[in-house]
């Protein structure tokens, strides 16, 4: 009894551990960076959205910097300043 009881247990934490990671998930889409476009594209510092966007979607930045699509624009001093300036460095991919 014991013994099954713990092992429901364990299934249960294991359980609840995968839900979590699942709400957190982000679902990448560069689009949600289009906030950011002026600052990138000028000297302008970046609005609070977009700041939140570039956290939100700093899991997604290597995935955008593989795409030989978006590295064009997002692989720049700009871009990396932006972020910077967010509080939110680019990864090293």
């Amino acid at each position: 009894m014991k013994a099954s009881y713990i092992a429901w247990c364990a299934v249960m934490v294991i359980l609840l551990a995968e839900a979590v990671e699942v709400s957190t998930a982000v679902t990448c889409s560069p689009t949600q960076l289009s906030s950011c476009v002026s600052a990138i594209t000028s000297s302008s510092p970046p609005s609070q959205l977009c700041c939140s966007k570039i956290k939100e979607q700093k899991p997604c930045l290597c995935l955008y910097l593989k795409n030989p699509n978006l590295k064009k624009f997002i692989n720049t001093g700009n871009a990396r300043k932006v972020a910077s300036t967010c509080g939110t460095p680019f990864p090293k991919c």
